[in-house]
């Protein structure tokens, strides 16, 4: 049977096209594959980029965090080094006191505490000035002690509240650290997992992508084979295009399989990249696999390189060079065979 070659440049009153016809471009072709590998590879760096700036966040707080702890170290070493200067002096204090009042007690068993009777109980004026001088010096002893232990007291208090309130605003700011801290790492953790999941479905765009070459690339042998077997036998053959198409019988030793074949005449390029020809059929690849060998009676030999969005199960469509001929082909059930 006479075959027309396979030749884009003379289709241009292919145009119109018939009704119900689905030679078009699948989603999920290699361009499109391609651009959406190109976008989650921007959302991958996007997302590294982000992983960086949280690192570092998370590096920062960590510092603070580390800052914020030697500072509650230190001020509970004040705090220790407070309460034991104030157990010292209430233990000199303590002590003072104890000598004061054996001082005290030794008067009071000479019977001469007061300074009348000290200077008439005195044998001579030195000994009256010497006892005298002793009871000021006790006294004023007593005083200082009880002086110093109330300053003392006093300036501890002072400081103790005010690392009282140091310790509560350095607890403060510890937690929220630590609270900083934990959402960093939840958010670098969910992060991590985001670009894991990039990365696995950039793994699985490009193995698409090779899936869908592997296919174009033989599709496009098949449709040179088919091409020069159109032109070898066109070239025998009358020149005048056929208008309508003899049968041909299966191929011995192939599949076949009955489906409803449409014709149509639209230009353009294929779903595998391969420009549209006679002789590419588009099919449902979840029935017929691209890139596979059929033979189509009234049609003659084609491979399966293209498909559409309305061929879908058991159908086909076929390409023809004018809209006439694939008028006068319509829509038909057919039995082919597969290669």
């Amino acid at each position: 049977m006479p075959f027309v070659v396979l030749a884009l440049g003379v289709l241009a009153i292919g145009v119109l096209a018939v009704p119900a016809v689905g030679g078009a471009i699948n989603p999920h072709s290699a361009s499109k594959l391609r651009a959406h590998d190109a976008a989650l590879a921007a959302k991958s760096r996007a997302a590294v980029l982000d992983l960086y700036s949280l690192d570092q966040r998370l590096a920062g707080n960590q510092s603070r965090l580390t800052t914020l702890q030697t500072q509650t170290l230190s001020l509970r070493a004040q705090r220790a080094s407070l309460t034991h200067q104030l157990r010292i002096a209430k233990r000199g204090a303590h002590l003072a006191q104890n000598r004061l009042a054996a001082r005290l007690r030794i008067l009071y068993e000479q019977g001469n505490v007061e300074p009348l009777e000290i200077v008439f109980g005195a044998k001579t004026i030195d000994e009256a000035m010497t006892s005298l001088d002793s009871l000021s010096r006790m006294t004023s002893q007593g005083e200082d002690v009880i002086r110093q232990l109330k300053r003392a007291r006093a300036n501890l208090g002072s400081a103790s509240r005010e690392l009282a309130v140091r310790e509560a605003a350095l607890a403060i700011a510890t937690q929220r650290a630590r609270a900083t801290a934990n959402a960093l790492a939840a958010t670098r953790a969910a992060r991590s997992t985001y670009i894991s999941s990039l990365a696995a479905a950039r793994a699985m765009t490009q193995r698409q992508i090779s899936t869908v070459i592997a296919q174009a690339n033989a599709a496009r042998l098949k449709s040179e084979q088919l091409a020069r077997a159109a032109e070898a036998r066109s070239a025998a053959s009358s020149a005048t295009p056929p208008t309508s198409f003899a049968s041909t019988a299966p191929t011995a030793g192939g599949r076949t399989i009955s489906v409803s074949a449409t014709g149509y005449a639209l230009p353009g390029r294929t779903s595998t990249g391969l420009p549209v020809g006679f002789g590419v059929v588009a099919v449902d690849p979840s029935v017929i696999p691209l890139g596979t060998h059929l033979t189509i009676p009234g049609y003659g030999e084609a491979v399966a390189a293209d498909t559409g969005g309305s061929v879908v199960g058991s159908t086909i469509d076929l390409w023809f060079p004018t809209v006439a001929q694939a008028n006068a082909w319509g829509r038909r059930v057919v039995t082919i065979t597969l290669h």
